[in-house]
This record gives structure tokens, sequence and C-alpha cells, in this order.
């Protein structure tokens, strides 16, 4: 009977031995999945280079691949030379500019969230942008608005470029145009293009 008391509790020990670890084991599994969903991916900002999977220099192919092709409306009104247009995969207000079946500008507009790699965005004061870049900035007046509306292009690793109209289709840098009210309105970023203030002109 000994025996048999002392054989059962050894079994109640082993059964809970088993059971044990279970519990905790779950939530920490878990945990690195969350915080992986939550964390923004590096090359969700945009630079001179592109966003995300869209690089400037893409063909039309390469861009429907990546963020779908233009709306029917677009590829049918649009010239080939030249289109801009929100791919249906793309971030909400993110505009993509494609001539001559190449991509050379991607624009931030509207309500768009996206920001560059240093944390500008649609909304960021102007002033304080034009500080922080410094002479390494070109500012011009604002085609249609008065100031403090302005444009501030940067040609990063080029400051020669400043101040010129660029023509070179290896160039590319950023435009940040600011409104009337002092913030930033629209954020333009590839090749030449970005030099263009009314979409394709």
């Amino acid at each position: 009977m000994i025996r048999n008391a002392a054989l059962g509790s050894v079994a109640l020990l082993a059964l809970a031995a088993c059971n044990a670890p279970d519990a905790p084991k779950t939530p920490e599994a878990k945990q690195p999945e969350a915080v992986a969903s939550t964390t923004p991916a590096a090359a969700d900002v945009l630079t001179p280079q592109g966003y995300g999977p869209l690089k400037i220099g893409m063909t039309q192919a390469q861009v429907d691949a990546a963020v779908g092709p233009p709306p029917a409306n677009v590829a049918e009104a649009e010239p080939s030379e030249c289109r801009q247009y929100q791919a249906p995969r793309a971030p909400q207000g993110l505009l993509v500019m494609m001539e001559k079946g190449v991509l050379t500008r991607l624009t931030a507009v509207r309500d768009s969230a996206i920001k560059t790699a240093d944390g500008v965005g649609l909304g960021s004061d102007g002033e304080q942008l034009k500080t922080r870049y410094g002479a390494s900035a070109s500012v011009t007046p604002h085609k249609y608005q008065e100031a403090p509306a302005a444009y501030v292009t940067l040609w990063p690793g080029a400051d020669h470029l400043l101040n010129t109209y660029v023509s070179d289709p290896a160039a590319r840098g950023l435009v940040f145009e600011i409104g009337q009210d002092g913030k930033v309105a629209a954020i333009r970023a590839g090749g030449p293009s970005i030099q263009l203030v009314e979409g394709c002109s």
C-alpha cells in the first residue's frame, strides 16, 4: 500500500513537471511577432532614390509589379510621355510619375503620412526645415503663392547642383514645397523631374 502511494506521488510529480513549462512559453513565443508587426521597415521612408519597393529608374512593368498598374482612366487619358497617378497598392497620398515608361519621381501629397529619412513629412515647419539644411539646400520662391511659401531643394552629395536647373538624369534629389501657412505641403523625390511644379510640366 505504501509502495502504491509512493508510485502515485511519483506519477503526479512527473505529470506536473511535464505540464508546468507550457504556461509561460505561450505568451513569450508570441511577443516577438507582435513587436515585429508594429515596427516600421527601414525602407518605408522617402529618399531621393525612392520609397520601399519603388526605385527611381524602374520600368512601367516593374512599377506595376510592385504597386499595381495605373488606373484605367489614367492609362487612357494621359499621354505616354508622362503620367502621374496614385497606384492601387502604393501608400495613400504617394503619387508615381512615369516618363516614357520610366519611374522618374515620387510625390507625397495631401494626407500622406510618409516621411523622409530625416523625419520630415507633410505639416513639418518650413522655417525649421530651412535652418536644418542651411547651405546644403537652395530656397526659391513659390510659383503661385507669396512667402513664406517656397521650394527647398536638396541634391545630396552634389551641392554644385544647387541654384541651377538640373538636367542630368542620374541626379537624385528632394524638393520640399512649403505652403503659405509655412508648413510642408508636398515632398518630391527622384531625378530632374522633381523640379517640375505642375505634375508633368
